[in-house]
Order: structure tokens, then C-alpha cells, then sequence
């Protein structure tokens, strides 16, 4: 198939985007992004609901995160699009599957920079300006929550100086948030480190349960996500099809390595009165801001100090990344016709605005129903797998349609990967629990009463660019969504749930339902024709601008 050089500039009018990022710029945003606020907090969670089995966490929720970043590599090398991970179940299954993934892949964008201001203001309850701003369930109070809006405004605020400044602004941001977490690694290793931890209550604290919980629940996950942001920057990549794959895979490989040390330091370095009473009931002076707290606590002060400083750049560059990368993600929802042609507009830097604002307005919203970082957490945990889980659908279908297509980055054993990333995928939003599904589920009927709506409105007046939702295509999706439902309500992780699904029986019947799931959507994919006309059409759009 012939297909249009998307790596020249698009159009500079109202509605172009400017290809001005590097592969430096693209692996520091996908790195600034997984270094946020879950080093700051994701080791402590871990060890409180898993024990030193915490490791066994890391290790697979990084598996798990490398198979989906193999799969975005190709992805995203193959098409070189703002916003990507909105439009790829676009180009296989037509418009209700896109619809549904692009809101799933905005609703992760939008809600992730909230989470990192509550991060900010947890570690500011060090300082005593601060004391009024949570409560002692570390949910916000109404100072809290306009001090928090404020914060996020601050981020809309920086990303209207434009892509370019904010690359390079970020690139800077990430060298010391990369740093500043492996002196941690190497402070705490060396002042202090009980081997003896990691066996004095049992490897496994709290057993499989604990470690399979600790992956959605607790921040593992949440941590290790981010490696899609150079995927969102697509359309702003000077040199996309080589940079996009090398930035995406290298930086998992950094995030990786620095969860995983910072994990064994925190564990060997706490002092064992800190547990005496078991690792669920871990507590120190300062614990709410937690490797800050441990740092005082061993006597590193001077390492404190650098750490509530990191406690305000580390989410702060992380904070910056998404709401420029949620402006994107908009940005390609209107392109691919599910949302108003007025979020393609941009401004004289190139940056479109209305999508600011909305990411603004709705990451307000986000301190109402999930005001603390722990409630946050698991419902962006999920939100995120569930736009992740897109990809390797989309990935099957494109390797069965089109096997000919020229990748700049082949995945070896990709129809093996695939099915089994998208199992994997469904596992880790099963643990994320009832109690968040639910609330994920309310946030997807949202979003299909929002483009939905506007997607029969468009078609109904002859819009231009009015997608075709074809039903058929998507008809594996709602049994997704509800089955999923229906297997957490039975299950046992989350407050609400009936437990009648065992445990280890609950993960035999979701990989097997997932798979059905995956070559059900293969079967009823739309036709290689049809895909290449939605590539085709996309693309267009991009590479001329309206």
C-alpha cells in the first residue's frame, strides 16, 4: 500500500501542529513521565500490601508494561500521529471502537496531572504553611482543593508557551528526576540495609493476594506507566518512525530499573521497629511522605531536604507531560471526527488551546469523587490499562490485514505477545478491584453519552470527517466492558465485591475470557480495505492540516 510521508511538516495554519522534538525530547517526556509521583510513593504502598513480596510486584508489573511498550513500539513507528493511542482500534475496527479507546485514552490523560498535585501536597504537609490543606485522611479540604486547582492551572498555563520550549523545559525537569531517585537508591543502600527485613515477617506478607493487589492497588503499575507519552507527541516528532520505538523502549528500561532498586533500599534500609507489628501496620514519623520520612528517620537529612524539593519537581514535570499530552489526545479525537472540529484549533505556538482548557475543568473535577492519592490511583491504574489494552488489538488486526505494511520496528513473536498482552492487560484491571471498577464504568458511560452524542449529532447534520461507527467491527466491546464488570463484582479484590470467584479461579476465568475476547475482535475486524481507507483518511488530515 502507497502510503503518504507523514514525516513532513503539516500545514502551519490554524489547526497544524509543528514538528519540532527530538529523540532526546521524545525519551525524556515517556521518562518524565514514569519518574512522577510513584517513586515518591509507590515503594511504600508495596510494602504495605505485599511485604518484601513487593518485588514480586515490580517484577510483574514490569513484564507486563514491557509487552505493551513492544506493542506500541510498532504502533507507534507505523503510524506517527498526535495522540496515537486514540486513533490505532480507530484504523482497525472503525468508529464505535475508536470512539470508546480514545475516550478511554483521554480520560487517562486528563485525570493522571491531578494525581500529581495531590502528590505535591502530601509532601508539602511537611512545612506548617501547609497543615490546612488536608485532612487527616489525607483527603483535601476546601483550602486544599483551590490550592490544588490553582496548581493544575499552573501547568495548563506553562503548556500555552508551546511544544518546543516545554520539550526542552522537560528534558532539564527529567535529568534531575532521574537523578535525584538514584542518589536515593545509593544513599539509603550505603547508610543503612537489614537483610534480615526481607524474611523477619515472611517474603510474602500477606501471600498472592497481597502481591496481585499491590500491582493495581498500590501504585506499581501507576509507576511504571508513561512510556506512551512519545506515542502522544507523534505528530510534533521531527524524525517518528526511528525515534518513537527507541524512546518508548528505552525509557520502560530506565523506569524499570530505578523502581525496582528504589523498592529493595526503602525495605532494607527501614529501621525494623518501623514494623514490629507486621508490614500492613509499617509507621514511622513522617511516613506520609515516605523516602523523605525514612531519610530523617536514619539520620540524612541533608537527602531530605533534596527530597520534598523532588516532592514538587517530580510531579510537577510529570503534571506538565499529561496535560499537554490530554490537549493531544483531544486534539486526535476531533481529527478523527468523534469530538468538534474547534479542539483542532491552535494558537500562534502551535498549541491547541481548548484543549487546555478542558484538561483544566476536568482535572478539577477529578479532587471531587477521588480527593487522595491512593483513591487515584487505582482508578487511573485502570483507566490507563484499559486504553493500554486497545493496542494489542489493534496490533492482531494489522499483522492479519496487512502483514506487508513496512515497520520501522518489527516485534518478534508479535502474534504470540499480543493475545497474551491483552490478557495480561485484563488481569491488572480485574485488581484494581470493584470498588474502582465501578467507578470507571460511570466515567465510560460519561464518555459515550459525550462523543456519542456528538457523533450522532455530526452525522445526522453532514458534518465533515463524521466517522462511521461501525457496529460490527466493535460488536466484541460492550461484552468486554461488562463481563469485565461482572467478573470484579463476583471476585475478591475491592470493597463490595461477593467473593464468589475465587481466587486463582478468578485468573483462569479472566485470561480465558480475554482470549475469546481477542479473536473474537480479530474475526470481526473491519476488512483490509476499509483500513487502509480510515489510515489513509487520518493521515491526510494530518499531513495538510483542514
Amino acid at each position: 500500500m502507497a502510503r503518504p510521508d507523514t514525516t513532513t511538516p503539516p500545514s502551519q495554519g490554524h489547526t497544524g501542529l509543528k514538528r519540532e522534538v527530538g529523540l532526546v525530547g521524545l525519551l525524556w517526556a515517556s521518562v518524565g513521565a514514569i519518574i512522577g509521583s510513584g517513586w515518591l510513593f509507590g515503594a511504600q504502598k508495596a510494602a504495605v500490601a505485599a511485604g518484601p513480596a513487593a518485588l514480586l510486584s515490580w517484577g510483574i508489573g514490569a513484564v507486563a508494561i514491557i509487552m505493551l511498550a513492544m506493542i506500541h513500539a510498532e504502533l507507534g513507528g507505523l503510524f506517527p500521529v498526535a495522540g496515537g493511542t486514540a486513533r490505532y482500534p480507530h484504523y482497525a475496527f472503525g468508529g464505535f471502537a475508536g470512539m470508546s479507546f480514545g475516550w478511554f485514552t483521554w480520560l487517562q490523560a486528563a485525570t493522571i496531572a491531578p494525581i500529581e498535585v495531590q502528590a505535591m501536597i502530601n509532601y508539602a504537609r511537611h512545612w506548617t504553611w501547609a497543615d490546612g490543606l488536608l485532612n487527616e485522611d489525607l483527603t483535601l479540604t476546601a483550602a486544599g482543593f483551590v490550592v490544588a486547582a490553582v496548581l493544575l492551572g499552573v501547568f495548563v498555563a506553562i503548556n500555552f508557551l508551546g511544544v518546543r520550549l516545554l520539550a526542552h523545559t522537560n528534558s532539564v525537569a527529567t535529568v534531575w528526576k532521574v537523578a535525584v531517585p538514584i542518589l536515593t537508591i545509593f544513599a539509603l543502600g550505603f547508610t543503612e540495609f537489614h537483610v534480615s527485613n526481607f524474611t523477619v515477617h515472611g517474603f510474602a506478607a500477606h501471600k498472592a493476594k497481597g502481591v496481585l493487589a499491590a500491582i493495581s492497588t498500590s501504585g506499581v503499575i501507576f509507576a511504571l506507566l508513561g512510556f506512551e507519552q512519545a506515542i502522544q507527541w507523534a505528530g510534533e516528532s521531527r524524525n517518528p518512525r526511528r525515534d518513537i520505538p527507541r524512546a518508548v523502549l528505552g525509557s520502560v528500561v530506565i523506569g524499570t530499573i530505578v523502581y525496582v532498586m528504589l523498592q529493595v533500599v526503602f525495605i532494607g534500609a527501614l529501621p525494623p521497629s518501623t514494623f514490629a507489628g507486621g508490614w500492613d501496620k509499617l509507621d514511622y514519623p513522617g511516613i506520609s511522605g515516605p523516602f523523605a520520612g525514612l531519610a530523617t528517620l536514619i539520620g540524612l537529612g541533608w537527602l531530605a531536604t533534596i527530597l520534598f524539593i523532588d516532592a514538587v519537581i517530580s510531579p510537577a514535570g510529570t503534571g506538565l507531560v499529561y496535560i499537554t499530552s490530554s490537549s493531544r489526545v483531544t486534539y486526535g479525537l476531533s481529527r478523527n471526527g468523534y469530538a468538534p472540529q474547534a479542539l483542532q484549533y491552535t494558537d500562534r505556538n502551535s498549541v491547541p488551546w481548548l484543549g487546555l482548557v478542558i484538561a483544566w475543568v476536568a482535572g478539577v473535577l477529578c479532587f471531587l469523587p477521588f480527593p487522595s492519592w491512593q483513591r487515584l490511583v487505582g482508578f487511573i491504574t485502570s483507566a490507563v490499562v484499559l486504553m493500554y489494552a486497545g493496542a494489542p488489538l489493534a496490533f492482531g488486526v494489522l499483522r492479519k490485514r496487512l502483514p506487508g505494511m513496512q515497520r520501522s520496528y518489527h516485534l518478534p513473536g508479535g502474534t504470540i505477545i499480543s493475545p497474551l498482552t491483552f490478557a495480561v492487560s485484563s488481569l491488572i484491571i480485574y485488581w484494581a478491584g470493584w470498588d474502582t471498577l465501578w467507578r470507571l464504568g460511570l466515567a465510560i458511560v460519561i464518555g459515550y453519552v459525550l462523543l456519542g452524542g456528538y457523533c450522532a449529532y455530526a452525522s445526522s447534520k453532514g458534518v465533515p470527517n463524521a466517522p462511521r461507527m461501525d457496529f460490527k467491527a466493535g460488536q466484541w466491546l460492550p461484552v468486554y466492558l461488562v463481563g469485565m464488570g461482572i467478573t470484579s463484582w463476583q471476585g475478591t479484590f475491592g470493597e463490595g465485591s461477593t467473593g464468589n470467584l475465587p481466587l486463582w479461579w478468578d485468573i483462569v476465568v479472566v485470561v480465558l475470557f480475554s482470549l475469546v475476547i481477542y479473536y473474537w475482535a480479530l474475526a470481526v475486524a473491519l476488512p483490509a480495505e476499509e483500513i487502509e481507507r480510515n489510515i489513509r483518511g487520518v493521515e491526510a488530515v494530518d499531513a495538510g492540516g483542514h
